[in-house]
């Protein structure tokens, strides 16, 4: 098998603006974007859960990436979900996105359907056998199938283009099992952590980065926790990681998820619009208070914090 280097770093799963129509905002994209890279962010995760793919059409998707990439210009790489509801279309999506030059894809295990463990390796062994494009599998047993640890060893072992994993299970023992199996005959094989309250953990135990929707809203603080986890800097790290656990359980348990990852990075000055999904009154009156909440967070850090008009 021919190594390359590891995924490394805070990739952003980005939420995608609207505007007044429920359209994407595609100069506003754009600018969040660059905000992102300005702010120092390590790569770029469009068209995850954070990114709500599954409320895009499929041509919708293929244009947010087309729309990131081009913006991007290459300053970072990116982790393009290419996630559909088979594999025929999936692999469709993995071709596109390879055209447009993504450092690799990410796939969430088949969602509707709960599968078994030996159909989810069926499913990524399909795709790993016909994709031009490096792929990373996407464990979320909250939303989709879980992808277990013999079935990461398995995939790893037979499908070179499967280059890595992000893990949101949060599930610090299931990691640890998971690169002991994999790194020994995978030394170029990523493992990245989609839970923002346990990164720090999983760097310290061999992750490479992380997948982390706070780093979206608060992309400095995620940075400064990782450089502070990687260098040994760990007093400084438990002190950010404890800040980022504020932050993220007021944003994922306040509201429905994404909301509050919306409310927040408005805060931050980005015109995100409404989401697609209507919400009850009693939610939106909880997002109001939330945004309460993060604004009281932002100025304690001393984070600029700036609504958008």
């Amino acid at each position: 098998m021919a190594h390359r280097e590891r995924l490394r770093g805070i990739f952003v799963p980005n939420i995608v603006p609207l505007d007044a129509a429920g359209e994407v905002n595609e100069a506003e994209l754009r600018r969040y974007v660059d905000w992102l890279i300005d702010h120092g962010v390590h790569g770029l995760y469009p068209n995850g859960s954070t990114g709500e793919f599954t409320r895009f059409t499929p041509g919708e998707r293929r244009k947010i990436i087309e729309i990131i990439a081009d913006q991007t210009a290459g300053r970072v790489p990116i982790l393009a979900g290419a996630a559909e509801s088979n594999v025929r279309e999936t692999l469709a999506a993995c071709e596109h996105y390879h055209a447009l030059g993504v450092r690799a894809v990410a796939i969430v295990s088949p969602f509707y359907y709960r599968l078994s463990p030996d159909n989810v390796y069926a499913y990524f062994r399909e795709i790993g056998r016909n994709t031009p494009v490096d792929v990373t599998l996407y464990n979320i047993p909250m939303f989709a199938s879980p992808i277990d640890v013999p079935t990461v060893q398995r995939l790893s072992e037979e499908c070179d283009r499967i280059i890595g994993i992000k893990d949101s299970s949060g599930d610090l023992a299931q990691m640890i099992r998971m690169i002991a199996a994999v790194r020994p005959n995978r030394p170029d094989f990523s493992f990245l952590c989609g839970w923002d309250t346990v990164l720090m953990p999983m760097l310290l135990i061999g992750c490479d980065g992380g997948t982390n929707a706070s780093a979206g809203v608060v992309p400095e603080i995620m940075q400064k926790l990782y450089e502070a986890t990687v260098a040994g800097c760990l007093e400084e790290a438990r002190m950010l990681q404890y800040k980022v656990a504020r932050a993220f359980d007021a944003m994922l348990f306040a509201a429905d998820f994404p909301e509050g990852f919306r409310a927040a990075l408005r805060l931050r000055g980005i015109r995100t619009g409404t989401g697609r999904q209507p919400l009850s009154e009693k939610h939106q009156a909880a997002i109001r208070r939330l945004e309460e909440t993060l604004r009281e967070w932002l100025e304690d850090e001393g984070i600029d914090c700036t609504p958008a008009g």
